[in-house]
């Protein structure tokens, strides 16, 4: 079992200003006036008690964020060096809640955390009064092994956090990730997302008596022989709420009908928040989804419902007998949008209604307009619904969803002379956009998605054309843009 590291995910804050009536107006202009005066004065003092052992003699630190635009080596936001590994920053940011990170000067430099995996975003809600926040830096990445020229045997297993707050279910969750043996070396590579359900058999032996399913061990190996390395998200069970969360519907004995505020929660407020955090690839493509028992049931939905977010679900041993012949009906009702994959599995040892259960999924999967291609079911004669059966059998699962994807290449990985300086033109943007950096007379392939996943545009792509996007929300998107030797360029857009 790998260390175990702690960073905590933190919630927006919203203000609302109130106009008062006319008799109380000159109040409040004294108010504003207080007000504005301790904004000035107020400031916020960021000091760094100790960095890790390896860095550079004489080295920069700079603080980076959204109030500098990610800017690494922005001069108005390099830390003071006051002596025996303390570094100290004064300034006054825009009151509400601040994102921030620690770099060298460079992309490559950022810091760390504990296991030398990149550290998430630091948050801190900053109240316009006078404060000081204290930070430790753990790790520098491109520091370890040689500088990065040796990639580790083993991945990582970290706590993204011990109470990510659920708004859809108005409840806290743990939230376990998995980041891959090469995670970091190169923060040009981006990673396939895997969701797990009952996050806490995932990774923890002595979470249970019957073991656990050996996820990061498993992913451990695969990468060592080569046939891919994927984030893996786990998301503990509710506990009491388990039933009640991994029910899309009712059953009128023993709950459930949260499922769909649950799935919800995953595709609206957690996928951004890992998307925004880590170095992933959040097209759906890449994202896929996974459960047992209960968690197979809700993971099925999950695919079936958002065809647009997964593309990939593994479905053991699954509860669909829970909500009679709602699976079903949902898949019918629904119908083929794109082209998915599904594994299912239930043991030989298991009620035969598991079986015949993933039976008439497949049959209502056919009738929807899937294919034969999409679906894989296996039932190992010897197989139980238990933590040692789904974890002999994950590997295989996992092979046959992610079909081998590797992390995928973008414009970092590069020698300077092939890079694209890939920018959106106008940014922010309004009606349209090109993508300048492009050769006008080389045709790509572009992708835009969202930060939910939701592909906005794609096709092909004459260099520097316009695109349309006169009809998108308000937001920021991400743009990848594949040239003809299959390398990715990506770049964001501001979406007004």
């Amino acid at each position: 079992m790998k260390h175990i590291s702690h960073s905590h995910a933190s919630s927006g804050y919203v203000f609302q200003s109130y106009q008062l009536i006319n008799r109380l107006q000159s109040f409040l202009t004294l108010a504003f006036l207080v007000v504005g005066f301790h904004t000035v004065s107020a400031q916020l003092t960021i000091k760094v008690t100790a960095v890790p052992a390896n860095t550079p003699a004489g080295a920069s630190i700079f603080l980076t964020g959204p109030f500098n635009g990610w800017n690494m080596a922005d001069p108005l936001r390099k830390l003071t060096p006051v002596g025996n590994g303390v570094y100290m920053i004064t300034f006054n940011p825009t009151p509400g809640v601040l994102e921030y990170k620690f770099s060298r000067g460079s992309l490559a430099s950022l810091e760390g955390n504990i296991n030398g995996a990149p550290q998430p975003n630091h948050l801190i809600f900053y109240n316009g009064q006078p404060k000081t926040v204290e930070v430790v830096i753990l790790s520098w990445p491109d520091l370890l092994n040689g500088g990065g020229t040796i990639t580790p045997t083993e991945g990582t297993v970290s706590i993204v956090s011990s109470n990510y707050f659920i708004p859809e279910l108005s409840r806290t969750r743990r939230i376990w990730i998995y980041l891959p043996p090469s995670y970091g070396i190169n923060p040009g590579r981006r990673y396939p997302v895997l969701y797990m359900q009952d996050g806490q058999n995932l990774f923890d032996p002595n979470a249970i008596d019957t073991g656990d399913w050996m996820i990061d061990e498993s992913m451990d190996e695969m990468a060592q022989d080569g046939i891919g390395e994927c984030i893996i998200v786990g998301i503990d069970h509710g506990g009491v709420h388990r039933i009640n969360e991994y029910a899309p519907w009712i059953n009128p004995i023993y709950g459930g009908g949260e499922g769909i505020s649950y799935i919800n929660f995953i595709v609206n407020t957690l996928k951004p928040y890992i998307d925004n955090n880590y170095l992933t690839v959040p097209g759906r493509e890449h994202t896929g989804i996974m459960g047992s028992a209960m968690g197979g049931l809700i993971s099925m939905y999950a695919l079936i419902e958002h065809q647009h977010i997964f593309s990939k679900a593994g479905v053991f041993s699954p509860s669909f007998w829970f909500n009679g012949f709602k699976t079903v009906e949902h898949i019918l009702s629904k119908g083929k949008l794109t082209d998915v994959r599904v594994y299912f599995l239930a043991g030989g040892q298991e009620p035969p209604y598991i079986a015949n259960d993933m039976e008439a999924a497949v049959e209502a999967m056919l009738a929807a307009g899937f294919s034969l291609n999409e679906i894989n079911v296996q039932t190992p004669s010897n197989g139980q619904a238990s933590e040692w059966f789904w974890a002999q059998e994950f590997p295989a699962a996992y092979q046959w969803l992610f079909g081998g994807l590797q992390p995928v290449v973008s414009n970092l990985d590069l020698p300077e002379e092939e890079k694209i300086n890939l920018r959106a033109y106008p940014n922010p943007t309004t009606d349209w956009i090109r993508l300048l950096g492009t050769d006008p007379t080389e045709r790509y392939q572009v992708e835009i998605s969202d930060l939910r996943g939701n592909t906005c545009f794609v096709g092909s792509y004459l260099g520097e054309e316009p695109i349309w996007t006169g009809n998108w929300n308000a937001g920021i998107y991400l743009v990848q843009l594949i040239s003809q030797n299959g390398i990715r360029h990506t770049t964001k857009l501001i979406h007004l």
